[in-house]
């Protein structure tokens, strides 16, 4: 009994009461409002909800007092036209620090013709680097060994082993590299056929660069960069003085870290060159 008290008391407190079967009349308006109430009750409930899950981004401009700290500079970029053996990547600014042939932090991907991956990107350094020795070495080279930098020798350079150490010391001299299958280590290492082979090949580049908060530029190019009398200089001798096809798509260019919602107005930006010139 006392059960029935309660749920007779709590009943009372219903303040929609119902009325009885026999008086409801169900008809297609009340029907079509219900559902129409229904959908437009859904439709405020998900965009109350999206709203209130949405970040509020607040653009605001402030100076930038710190120093010596470091930019980062987010990359993403195809060439289907350009080789990874040709392409080398330089950043320079107006404090005078300049990053030749940037290596820290870049990684590199070779594609065929039809943009399809060939080799998984590496992390090495960019340009036309050849350090792997070709199978077709007989006889085992001494690790001890000091070979001539042609010329280019300094008082922190001594030797060149390799072809790319060679080429590294023409760089630092500002001399032009060409006439590489003269060169014992570039024939060794079969640096003009590896040129050969990728000649046809595309190239993605990605990684970050690391400059100073200061004015500046960094730019891709085929050939070596180096510095004469105070000019920055690609050298294309090396590469036979060929033509080179630099269109490209930016897929990513960021500066900083990312954050949810910020846009980059460079990404998925394409740029194509005339092949006739």
């Amino acid at each position: 009994m006392e059960t029935k008290d309660i749920l007779s008391r709590l009943r009372q407190f219903d303040a929609y009461p119902k009325t009885l079967e026999d008086f409801r009349v169900k008809t297609y308006g009340g029907a079509i409002v219900t559902i129409i109430a229904g959908i437009l009750m859904t439709i405020l409930f998900v965009n109350e909800l999206t709203y209130y899950l949405s970040k509020d981004v607040k653009a605001e401009l402030f100076v930038d007092t710190s120093r010596g700290q470091k930019l980062q500079i987010n990359i993403d970029v195809t060439f289907p036209k350009l080789s990874c053996a040709f392409l080398s990547i330089d950043a320079m600014d107006v404090s005078g620090e300049q990053q030749i042939d940037v290596a820290h932090n870049i990684y590199k991907k070779r594609l065929d013709s039809e943009g399809k991956t060939i080799q998984e990107a590496t992390k090495e350094k960019l340009g036309d680097k050849s350090k792997d020795i070709i199978d077709t070495i007989k006889e085992p080279l001494d690790k001890n060994r000091c070979e001539s930098c042609y010329g280019a020798e300094t008082g922190e350079i001594k030797c060149c082993n390799t072809c790319e150490e060679v080429r590294d010391a023409y760089r630092k001299k500002g001399w032009a590299f060409k006439e590489a299958d003269h060169i014992v280590q570039c024939k060794r290492e079969g640096w003009s056929d590896k040129l050969k082979n990728q000649q046809n090949e595309g190239c993605q580049v990605f990684g970050y660069l690391e400059v100073n908060k200061v004015a500046g530029n960094f730019h891709f190019a085929p050939g070596k960069s180096f510095q004469q009398s105070h000019v920055h200089v690609h050298d294309l001798q090396a590469l036979g003085g060929q033509k080179f096809n630099i269109s490209h798509t930016i897929q990513h260019l960021s500066f900083g870290r990312s954050y949810p919602g910020i846009v980059n107005p460079l990404d998925k930006t394409a740029f194509n060159t005339d092949e006739s010139k």
